[in-house]
Protein backbone atom coordinates (compact mmCIF):
# COMPACT_ATOMS: atom_id res chain seq x y z
CA UNK A 1 0.00 0.00 0.00
CA UNK A 2 1.43 3.64 -0.86
CA UNK A 3 1.51 5.47 2.30
CA UNK A 4 2.78 9.07 0.60
CA UNK A 5 0.31 11.36 -1.57
CA UNK A 6 0.81 11.40 -5.13
CA UNK A 7 3.54 13.58 -6.69
CA UNK A 8 2.35 17.12 -6.32
CA UNK A 9 -0.83 16.60 -3.72
CA UNK A 10 -0.06 16.74 -0.66
CA UNK A 11 -1.93 16.31 2.67
CA UNK A 12 -2.84 19.99 4.58
CA UNK A 13 -2.62 20.11 9.00
CA UNK A 14 -5.81 22.23 10.57
CA UNK A 15 -3.75 25.17 10.19
CA UNK A 16 -2.89 25.38 6.80
CA UNK A 17 -6.19 24.72 6.05
CA UNK A 18 -7.67 27.31 8.68
CA UNK A 19 -5.27 29.60 7.58
CA UNK A 20 -6.17 28.64 3.65
CA UNK A 21 -10.04 29.52 5.00
CA UNK A 22 -8.89 32.89 6.30
CA UNK A 23 -7.01 33.85 2.88
CA UNK A 24 -9.95 32.64 1.15
CA UNK A 25 -13.13 34.71 3.29
CA UNK A 26 -11.08 38.14 3.33
CA UNK A 27 -10.64 37.90 -0.63
CA UNK A 28 -14.25 37.13 -0.83
CA UNK A 29 -15.40 40.12 1.74
CA UNK A 30 -13.20 42.01 -0.65
CA UNK A 31 -14.74 41.01 -3.92
CA UNK A 32 -18.68 41.10 -2.34
CA UNK A 33 -17.79 44.91 -1.29
CA UNK A 34 -17.25 45.44 -5.44
CA UNK A 35 -20.49 43.66 -6.28
CA UNK A 36 -18.96 40.72 -7.36
CA UNK A 37 -21.10 37.01 -7.22
CA UNK A 38 -20.07 33.77 -6.38
CA UNK A 39 -20.22 30.71 -9.15
CA UNK A 40 -18.74 27.19 -8.64
CA UNK A 41 -17.36 26.14 -11.64
CA UNK A 42 -17.02 22.14 -11.98
CA UNK A 43 -13.67 20.61 -11.34
CA UNK A 44 -13.96 18.30 -14.63
CA UNK A 45 -14.61 19.59 -18.08
CA UNK A 46 -14.89 18.90 -21.90
CA UNK A 47 -11.32 18.83 -23.46
CA UNK A 48 -12.57 21.35 -25.83
CA UNK A 49 -13.59 23.83 -22.86
CA UNK A 50 -10.06 23.41 -21.03
CA UNK A 51 -7.71 23.79 -24.29
CA UNK A 52 -9.99 27.57 -24.38
CA UNK A 53 -9.82 27.23 -28.17
CA UNK A 54 -6.12 26.15 -28.36
CA UNK A 55 -5.15 28.53 -25.69
CA UNK A 56 -3.53 26.30 -23.44
CA UNK A 57 -1.94 23.07 -24.55
CA UNK A 58 -3.68 20.07 -24.00
CA UNK A 59 -0.48 18.80 -22.23
CA UNK A 60 -0.82 20.93 -19.34
CA UNK A 61 -4.16 19.57 -18.50
CA UNK A 62 -4.91 15.89 -16.68
CA UNK A 63 -6.78 13.78 -18.77
CA UNK A 64 -9.58 11.74 -17.26
CA UNK A 65 -10.25 8.26 -18.52
CA UNK A 66 -14.54 8.52 -19.72
CA UNK A 67 -16.38 7.79 -22.73
CA UNK A 68 -15.64 11.12 -24.14
CA UNK A 69 -12.81 13.76 -23.62
CA UNK A 70 -12.74 14.76 -20.47
CA UNK A 71 -10.21 16.69 -18.26
CA UNK A 72 -9.30 18.40 -14.66
CA UNK A 73 -9.55 22.00 -14.68
CA UNK A 74 -5.69 23.75 -14.91
CA UNK A 75 -7.93 26.86 -14.32
CA UNK A 76 -11.14 28.33 -13.56
CA UNK A 77 -11.73 31.30 -16.54
CA UNK A 78 -12.41 28.96 -19.29
CA UNK A 79 -15.02 27.19 -17.47
CA UNK A 80 -16.46 30.29 -16.07
CA UNK A 81 -16.30 32.08 -19.43
CA UNK A 82 -18.04 28.74 -20.72
CA UNK A 83 -20.84 29.63 -17.92
CA UNK A 84 -21.35 33.42 -18.65
CA UNK A 85 -21.75 32.20 -22.81
CA UNK A 86 -24.09 29.80 -21.97
CA UNK A 87 -26.33 29.82 -18.58
CA UNK A 88 -25.61 33.52 -17.59
CA UNK A 89 -25.96 34.94 -21.50
CA UNK A 90 -28.92 36.93 -21.05
CA UNK A 91 -27.50 38.49 -17.18
CA UNK A 92 -27.04 42.52 -17.29
CA UNK A 93 -23.13 43.41 -18.77
CA UNK A 94 -20.89 43.96 -16.45
CA UNK A 95 -21.18 40.59 -15.57
CA UNK A 96 -18.56 39.73 -11.88
CA UNK A 97 -18.36 36.85 -10.77
CA UNK A 98 -15.78 35.58 -8.08
CA UNK A 99 -14.82 31.90 -7.45
CA UNK A 100 -12.37 29.38 -5.43
CA UNK A 101 -11.16 25.90 -5.97
CA UNK A 102 -8.59 24.12 -6.76
CA UNK A 103 -6.75 23.69 -9.89
CA UNK A 104 -4.54 20.53 -11.41
CA UNK A 105 -1.74 21.04 -13.49
CA UNK A 106 0.12 18.59 -15.34
CA UNK A 107 4.10 18.85 -15.61
CA UNK A 108 7.08 17.26 -16.12
CA UNK A 109 8.58 15.84 -12.87
CA UNK A 110 12.16 15.80 -12.08
CA UNK A 111 12.77 12.16 -12.68
CA UNK A 112 11.07 12.67 -16.29
CA UNK A 113 7.44 11.18 -15.87
CA UNK A 114 4.19 12.74 -15.19
CA UNK A 115 2.86 14.42 -12.16
CA UNK A 116 -0.17 16.37 -11.14
CA UNK A 117 -0.05 19.91 -9.28
CA UNK A 118 -2.78 21.03 -7.17
CA UNK A 119 -3.68 24.27 -5.63
CA UNK A 120 -5.88 26.26 -4.34
CA UNK A 121 -7.37 29.42 -6.25
CA UNK A 122 -9.40 32.27 -5.58
CA UNK A 123 -10.04 34.61 -7.97
CA UNK A 124 -13.00 37.27 -10.20
CA UNK A 125 -13.82 37.38 -13.55
CA UNK A 126 -15.17 40.88 -15.28
CA UNK A 127 -17.25 40.24 -18.48
CA UNK A 128 -18.98 42.53 -21.37
CA UNK A 129 -16.60 45.30 -19.73
CA UNK A 130 -14.95 47.79 -22.71
CA UNK A 131 -12.13 49.78 -22.76
CA UNK A 132 -9.17 50.81 -20.34
CA UNK A 133 -12.41 51.56 -17.90
CA UNK A 134 -12.21 47.61 -17.41
CA UNK A 135 -8.42 47.03 -16.28
CA UNK A 136 -8.84 50.19 -13.96
CA UNK A 137 -11.30 48.44 -12.18
CA UNK A 138 -9.67 45.33 -11.36
CA UNK A 139 -6.13 46.25 -11.12
CA UNK A 140 -7.93 48.51 -8.14
CA UNK A 141 -9.23 45.51 -6.84
CA UNK A 142 -6.27 43.55 -7.30
CA UNK A 143 -4.77 46.49 -4.85
CA UNK A 144 -7.90 46.22 -2.69
CA UNK A 145 -7.13 42.51 -2.09
CA UNK A 146 -3.74 42.75 -1.14
CA UNK A 147 -3.97 45.61 1.09
CA UNK A 148 -7.21 43.30 3.05
CA UNK A 149 -4.47 40.24 3.46
CA UNK A 150 -1.93 42.57 4.81
CA UNK A 151 0.63 40.03 4.43
CA UNK A 152 3.91 40.95 6.79
CA UNK A 153 6.25 40.92 3.91
CA UNK A 154 9.33 41.84 3.91
CA UNK A 155 10.07 43.16 0.59
CA UNK A 156 7.36 45.45 -1.50
CA UNK A 157 5.59 43.14 -4.37
CA UNK A 158 6.05 43.96 -7.88
CA UNK A 159 3.23 43.88 -10.08
CA UNK A 160 4.75 42.81 -13.06
CA UNK A 161 2.29 44.24 -16.11
CA UNK A 162 2.87 43.68 -20.12
CA UNK A 163 0.22 43.92 -23.03
CA UNK A 164 0.17 41.55 -26.00
CA UNK A 165 -0.53 44.20 -28.33
CA UNK A 166 3.48 45.62 -27.59
CA UNK A 167 4.49 42.42 -28.64
CA UNK A 168 2.74 43.05 -31.79
CA UNK A 169 4.49 46.26 -31.81
CA UNK A 170 7.87 44.52 -31.52
CA UNK A 171 7.34 42.10 -34.10
CA UNK A 172 5.03 44.44 -36.92
CA UNK A 173 8.38 44.50 -39.62
CA UNK A 174 8.79 40.53 -38.76
CA UNK A 175 7.59 37.90 -41.54
CA UNK A 176 4.45 35.99 -40.03
CA UNK A 177 6.17 32.46 -40.40
CA UNK A 178 9.62 34.04 -38.12
CA UNK A 179 6.74 35.28 -35.49
CA UNK A 180 6.96 32.57 -32.91
CA UNK A 181 10.66 32.31 -33.35
CA UNK A 182 11.30 35.91 -32.21
CA UNK A 183 8.28 35.97 -29.23
CA UNK A 184 10.24 32.86 -27.86
CA UNK A 185 13.50 34.47 -27.90
CA UNK A 186 11.69 37.73 -26.29
CA UNK A 187 9.44 36.16 -24.00
CA UNK A 188 12.27 33.77 -22.70
CA UNK A 189 15.06 36.43 -22.51
CA UNK A 190 17.19 34.01 -24.67
CA UNK A 191 19.93 37.10 -25.68
CA UNK A 192 21.86 34.31 -27.32
CA UNK A 193 19.54 32.97 -29.90
CA UNK A 194 17.79 36.09 -30.26
CA UNK A 195 21.43 37.06 -31.68
CA UNK A 196 22.03 33.84 -33.28
CA UNK A 197 18.75 34.54 -35.56
CA UNK A 198 19.63 38.51 -36.10
CA UNK A 199 23.10 37.80 -37.41
CA UNK A 200 21.06 36.00 -40.34
CA UNK A 201 18.38 38.83 -39.84
CA UNK A 202 20.56 42.38 -39.35
CA UNK A 203 17.53 44.37 -39.92
CA UNK A 204 16.00 43.25 -36.70
CA UNK A 205 18.58 44.01 -34.67
CA UNK A 206 16.77 46.83 -32.47
CA UNK A 207 14.68 44.02 -31.10
CA UNK A 208 17.63 43.44 -28.62
CA UNK A 209 17.17 46.35 -26.77
CA UNK A 210 13.82 45.72 -25.72
CA UNK A 211 15.56 42.85 -23.91
CA UNK A 212 16.68 45.01 -20.93
CA UNK A 213 14.02 47.75 -21.33
CA UNK A 214 11.69 46.68 -18.41
CA UNK A 215 11.09 48.38 -14.95
CA UNK A 216 9.41 52.02 -14.17
CA UNK A 217 6.16 51.98 -16.70
CA UNK A 218 6.60 55.89 -17.05
CA UNK A 219 10.28 55.54 -18.75
CA UNK A 220 9.65 52.17 -20.66
CA UNK A 221 6.24 54.18 -22.18
CA UNK A 222 8.52 56.87 -22.71
CA UNK A 223 10.57 54.81 -24.87
CA UNK A 224 8.04 53.05 -26.52
CA UNK A 225 5.91 56.40 -27.56
CA UNK A 226 9.86 57.27 -28.86
CA UNK A 227 9.94 54.20 -31.49
CA UNK A 228 6.19 53.79 -32.00
CA UNK A 229 4.60 57.06 -31.45
CA UNK A 230 1.01 56.37 -33.22
CA UNK A 231 0.02 53.23 -31.32
CA UNK A 232 -3.21 53.80 -29.39
CA UNK A 233 -2.31 51.28 -26.82
CA UNK A 234 0.28 53.58 -25.51
CA UNK A 235 -2.28 55.75 -24.51
CA UNK A 236 -4.18 53.31 -22.62
CA UNK A 237 -1.28 51.52 -20.87
CA UNK A 238 -0.25 55.29 -20.27
CA UNK A 239 -3.84 56.31 -18.50
CA UNK A 240 -4.12 52.63 -16.96
CA UNK A 241 -0.36 53.51 -15.27
CA UNK A 242 -1.10 57.05 -13.98
CA UNK A 243 -3.70 55.63 -12.07
CA UNK A 244 -2.09 53.20 -10.59
CA UNK A 245 1.19 54.42 -9.66
CA UNK A 246 -0.40 56.57 -6.63
CA UNK A 247 -2.27 53.35 -5.53
CA UNK A 248 0.56 50.80 -5.88
CA UNK A 249 2.48 53.46 -3.66
CA UNK A 250 -0.13 53.90 -0.93
CA UNK A 251 -0.20 49.83 -0.96
CA UNK A 252 3.49 49.03 -0.94
CA UNK A 253 3.31 47.56 -4.45
CA UNK A 254 6.58 48.56 -7.19
CA UNK A 255 5.00 48.42 -10.74
CA UNK A 256 7.55 47.22 -13.35
CA UNK A 257 6.38 47.14 -17.57
CA UNK A 258 7.81 44.76 -19.69
CA UNK A 259 6.98 45.14 -23.12
CA UNK A 260 8.15 41.49 -23.70
CA UNK A 261 6.59 39.74 -20.92
CA UNK A 262 3.68 36.97 -21.97
CA UNK A 263 2.25 34.35 -19.88
CA UNK A 264 2.86 30.77 -20.24
CA UNK A 265 -1.49 30.35 -21.08
CA UNK A 266 -2.02 32.22 -24.52
CA UNK A 267 -5.40 33.00 -22.82
CA UNK A 268 -4.78 37.00 -23.09
CA UNK A 269 -5.33 39.68 -26.05
CA UNK A 270 -4.25 42.44 -24.39
CA UNK A 271 -3.19 43.57 -20.80
CA UNK A 272 -1.74 40.90 -18.92
CA UNK A 273 0.14 40.79 -15.16
CA UNK A 274 1.52 38.41 -12.12
CA UNK A 275 1.68 39.58 -8.78
CA UNK A 276 4.80 38.66 -7.32
CA UNK A 277 6.42 38.29 -4.02
CA UNK A 278 10.00 37.00 -2.15
CA UNK A 279 9.43 33.50 -1.69
CA UNK A 280 11.28 31.27 1.12
CA UNK A 281 14.13 30.72 -1.72
CA UNK A 282 13.15 32.72 -5.28
CA UNK A 283 10.28 34.76 -6.51
CA UNK A 284 6.31 33.47 -6.18
CA UNK A 285 3.85 34.05 -8.73
CA UNK A 286 1.10 34.60 -6.08
CA UNK A 287 -1.73 36.06 -8.73
CA UNK A 288 -1.95 36.50 -12.21
CA UNK A 289 -4.12 37.76 -15.00
CA UNK A 290 -5.60 39.84 -17.47
CA UNK A 291 -7.69 40.42 -20.79
CA UNK A 292 -9.37 37.19 -22.78
CA UNK A 293 -11.39 38.83 -24.91
CA UNK A 294 -10.77 35.98 -27.93
CA UNK A 295 -11.95 33.18 -25.48
CA UNK A 296 -14.58 34.70 -24.70
CA UNK A 297 -15.36 34.82 -27.99
CA UNK A 298 -14.29 31.61 -29.02
CA UNK A 299 -17.35 30.06 -26.82
CA UNK A 300 -19.87 31.92 -28.91
CA UNK A 301 -19.94 35.29 -27.29
CA UNK A 302 -20.75 38.04 -29.99
CA UNK A 303 -21.14 41.97 -30.20
CA UNK A 304 -20.01 44.49 -27.38
CA UNK A 305 -20.42 42.25 -24.65
CA UNK A 306 -18.00 39.42 -26.25
CA UNK A 307 -15.50 40.74 -23.80
CA UNK A 308 -13.58 39.39 -20.23
CA UNK A 309 -11.05 40.18 -17.80
CA UNK A 310 -9.80 38.54 -14.64
CA UNK A 311 -7.11 37.44 -11.80
CA UNK A 312 -6.64 34.78 -9.73
CA UNK A 313 -4.81 34.59 -6.05
CA UNK A 314 -2.90 31.38 -5.67
CA UNK A 315 -4.06 30.75 -1.76
CA UNK A 316 -1.65 27.77 -0.71
CA UNK A 317 1.43 30.10 -2.51
CA UNK A 318 0.06 32.85 -0.02
CA UNK A 319 0.14 30.76 3.05
CA UNK A 320 3.60 29.61 2.47
CA UNK A 321 4.95 33.18 1.88
CA UNK A 322 7.25 33.75 4.78
CA UNK A 323 5.76 35.25 7.48
CA UNK A 324 2.25 34.79 6.10
CA UNK A 325 1.29 31.65 7.97
CA UNK A 326 2.29 33.14 11.39
CA UNK A 327 -0.81 35.25 11.22
CA UNK A 328 -3.06 32.54 11.50
CA UNK A 329 -5.46 34.14 14.10
CA UNK A 330 -5.23 32.29 17.55
CA UNK A 331 -6.53 29.10 17.94
CA UNK A 332 -10.42 29.31 18.88
CA UNK A 333 -11.13 28.77 22.30
CA UNK A 334 -11.61 24.86 22.56
CA UNK A 335 -13.41 23.13 25.81
CA UNK A 336 -12.66 19.07 26.41
CA UNK A 337 -15.66 17.52 28.00
CA UNK A 338 -14.31 14.98 30.12
CA UNK A 339 -16.48 12.94 32.85
CA UNK A 340 -16.36 10.51 35.80
CA UNK A 341 -16.54 6.74 36.07
CA UNK A 342 -19.93 7.89 37.81
CA UNK A 343 -21.30 9.66 34.79
CA UNK A 344 -22.41 8.61 30.91
CA UNK A 345 -21.55 9.24 27.64
CA UNK A 346 -24.87 9.91 27.35
CA UNK A 347 -25.17 12.76 29.99
CA UNK A 348 -21.98 14.30 28.42
CA UNK A 349 -23.61 14.59 25.14
CA UNK A 350 -26.38 16.31 26.86
CA UNK A 351 -24.16 19.00 28.43
CA UNK A 352 -22.42 19.19 25.23
CA UNK A 353 -24.96 20.18 23.29
CA UNK A 354 -26.09 23.26 26.26
CA UNK A 355 -22.43 24.17 25.36
CA UNK A 356 -22.88 23.98 21.52
CA UNK A 357 -26.43 26.36 21.97
CA UNK A 358 -24.15 28.88 23.56
CA UNK A 359 -21.70 28.92 20.48
CA UNK A 360 -18.71 27.17 22.49
CA UNK A 361 -16.41 24.73 20.91
CA UNK A 362 -16.63 21.78 23.06
CA UNK A 363 -15.66 18.35 22.56
CA UNK A 364 -15.28 14.92 24.28
CA UNK A 365 -12.93 12.50 25.41
CA UNK A 366 -15.17 9.38 25.40
CA UNK A 367 -13.17 7.14 27.52
CA UNK A 368 -14.53 7.90 31.84
CA UNK A 369 -11.84 9.35 34.15
CA UNK A 370 -10.38 8.24 37.53
CA UNK A 371 -10.63 11.73 38.64
CA UNK A 372 -10.13 15.52 37.56
CA UNK A 373 -6.40 15.03 38.00
CA UNK A 374 -6.57 12.52 35.55
CA UNK A 375 -8.91 14.91 32.88
CA UNK A 376 -6.33 17.27 33.13
CA UNK A 377 -3.74 15.74 32.19
CA UNK A 378 -5.69 15.06 29.05
CA UNK A 379 -6.71 18.71 27.91
CA UNK A 380 -3.02 19.71 26.25
CA UNK A 381 -2.98 16.37 24.61
CA UNK A 382 -6.25 16.77 22.83
CA UNK A 383 -5.57 20.04 21.76
CA UNK A 384 -8.16 21.92 23.91
CA UNK A 385 -6.97 24.86 25.67
CA UNK A 386 -9.81 24.22 29.05
CA UNK A 387 -11.41 21.19 30.78
CA UNK A 388 -15.00 20.95 31.70
CA UNK A 389 -15.22 18.66 34.37
CA UNK A 390 -18.21 16.34 34.73
CA UNK A 391 -18.94 13.97 37.88
CA UNK A 392 -22.13 13.15 39.35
Amino acid sequence: MALQPASGVRDLNPQQVRRNHELRETLAEVFRLWGYEEVSPPRVERMDTLKAGGAIDSRDIVRLVADEPLGLRPEMTASIARAACTRFQDRQRPLRLWSHGTVFESRQADEGGLCIEENLHCGVELFGANGVEAELELLTLLMASLRALSLPLSDPPRLLIGHTGLMQLLLQNIDHQQHQAFRSCLTRLDRLELQERISHQPQHAHLLQWLDRRGSPEGVITKLQEAFPKAHVLDQLSRLVNHLTPLAKETGIGLQLDPTFQPVYELYDGVVFQLVCRGVSSPVVVARGGRYDAVVQRLGAKGRDATGLGFSFCVDDLRDLPGAFAMTSAKPERILLCYSQSTSMEQALQVQADCHRKGLNCQIDHQPCESKADADQRVEPSGCSSLLWMDD
